[in-house]
Parts: structure tokens; C-alpha cells; sequence
């Protein structure tokens, strides 16, 4: 059987189960199976593809055919234009997160010795596309999950960054070390009544660790405000990641622990998705 074949019979497959990148899809995971790139994959439709490399492709879309995220199957996703390992220890790197490295990299270029602390880091995705960014600074990585931490240090040797990172297993309440220049954060947002209503790939497949933020979406948020209280110096930068309406609950927590709302930043969507405030007593 040819590329041509088996892109159609594995997009079959898909577009059956209502999975919309049901295309883009099967030529990836194709391509990761018969080890060509996609343009390979795209240019060469008479390529015949071996038996056992069949076997493979069809198992993995049967994996997909199941919703199970693409970046699990694959164990990489793209961030920041970084190639970053993932498993389905963590929450899958999102491009809205990427405001935040962004908004942080626009604001420090120019003051570039930053000691940074990433609070529920996950993959290490912002923390490690930061510093990739801003070379003479350094940061912690903190999360309660021993092995995401395995993840963010792989991603860290990776992306040749041991020696400016350090990921410890720590829950935030517990976490009482240093003082930074800024702290960055993707945290739970997500109300917990709230995680059956999003879609299959998400609430079947990736950490409920990363997604839920309590009753109101709001308890693993304002822990960070209240941590960054203590460990920022003054005048320091706090960056979150906040969920759709949060704003007006985030300010007033914000305002009850001396910070002041610098900006608001929003996604393609118009929607606000992360915010900037300062230590300001």
C-alpha cells in the first residue's frame, strides 16, 4: 500500500470520529511512522510503505480514532518555535501561553540578568523558551507532579539549559525559597464542575492536575498571587495565564495582596488570556 492509501484510509478513520484535523492528522502521524518529514510525505504518494510500518500507522490512528491528543502519540509539540518532548504527564503546550514568554521577553530584553520562577511549570515550555530568549538569566521551575519535572528536564537538556535551570517537586504552599524578578504561571483555571464540558481530547487525556482550579477556577490562582507576594522584590513582575471571565476576580485578588494590574493581554480571540501586575508595597 502507498502514502496516498493510507493517508485516505487513516483520514476515514478520523473524520468518522468528528475529529476535524482528521487530514493534517494522518499525514503526521504517517510521517513519524515511515521517519519522512511532511513534505515528504505530501510529494511522494506512490511511496509503498513496508507491512509492519502499515501495522504501526493503522495502531496509532486507532489511538487518535480514540481522541487521544497528537502530541501524546507523537510526544512532541512545538512552542515558541521549540521542540519540546511531552507526555501525558503534562498539560499540553498551548499557543496562547505563548503571550506570556512574548510579553516577558519584549518587556527584559534589554535588562537581562532575571531571576525567574515558573509556578506549576509543566513542560518547562515557558520558563525554557524565556530563557532561550533572555541568556544571561536564570529560573526555577516548580511543580507538584514528579514526573511532569522529568519532562521539563529533558526539555531542558535539550534545549542545552541545565546550567540555567533548576525543576524541584514542590507543592506552591510548600515552596519558601529565593526571591525572583519575575514569576510566570499557567495555572489551573479550569472550575472543576466544569472539566466534563470540554472536549474529549482534553478531558480524557490530559492531566487533571493541570486543568483543575478548584470549585471556583480560582484557588490554584490566587495561591500564586499570594506566593508571588512573598518571593518577588519590590517592584517585581508577576505573569498569569487566567480563564475566560476571570479578570474581575483575579483584579480583586490582586488589589488584597498590594499588587497593581499593569496590562491585559489578549489571545486571537479577543479573549483576555493573561495578565501583568507588579509588587507594588
Amino acid at each position: 500500500m502507498n502514502i496516498d492509501h493510507l493517508i485516505k484510509e487513516g483520514s476515514r478513520i478520523l473524520r468518522e470520529q468528528n475529529i476535524f484535523s482528521y487530514q493534517i492528522d494522518s499525514e503526521l502521524l504517517l510521517s513519524k511512522i515511515i521517519k519522512k518529514d511532511r513534505v515528504f510525505i505530501l510529494t511522494n504518494g506512490n511511496y509503498v510503505v513496508s507491512s509492519k510500518e502499515i501495522d504501526d500507522y493503522l495502531n496509532i490512528i486507532s489511538r487518535r480514532q480514540k481522541h487521544e491528543p497528537l502530541a501524546y502519540i507523537t510526544k512532541k509539540k512545538e512552542f515558541w518555535s521549540l521542540d519540546l518532548e511531552v507526555d501525558n504527564n503534562v498539560l499540553i503546550p498551548r499557543p496562547e501561553t505563548e503571550i506570556i514568554v512574548e510579553q516577558v521577553v519584549k518587556k527584559f530584553k534589554s535588562n537581562n540578568g532575571l531571576n525567574i520562577l515558573d509556578i506549576g511549570t509543566g513542560s518547562g515550555c515557558i520558563l525554557l523558551s524565556i530563557l532561550k530568549e533572555l541568556t544571561k538569566s536564570y529560573g526555577i521551575g516548580i511543580d507538584r507532579s514528579f514526573r511532569t519535572l522529568g519532562i521539563a528536564r529533558k526539555n531542558s537538556k535539550k534545549l542545552n539549559l541545565l546550567n540555567r535551570t533548576k525543576f524541584i517537586h514542590c507543592d506552591i504552599d510548600n515552596f519558601n525559597f529565593g526571591n525572583y524578578d519575575v514569576i510566570v504561571s499557567n495555572p489551573p483555571y479550569i472550575c472543576s464542575y466544569g472539566i466534563r464540558h470540554l472536549s474529549k481530547d482534553v478531558k480524557n487525556f490530559e492531566p487533571r492536575l493541570a486543568l483543575d482550579g478548584g470549585r471556583s477556577g480560582l484557588e490554584i490562582i490566587n495561591k500564586v498571587i499570594i506566593k508571588a507576594k512573598k518571593l518577588l522584590k519590590a517592584k517585581g513582575c508577576l505573569y498569569m495565564e487566567i480563564g475566560y471571565k476571570q479578570l474581575p476576580g483575579v483584579s480583586d485578588m490582586l488589589v488584597k495582596n498590594g499588587f497593581r494590574l499593569v496590562r491585559k493581554f489578549f489571545d486571537y480571540t479577543k479573549t483576555i488570556r493573561c495578565i501583568m501586575s507588579t509588587k507594588a508595597i
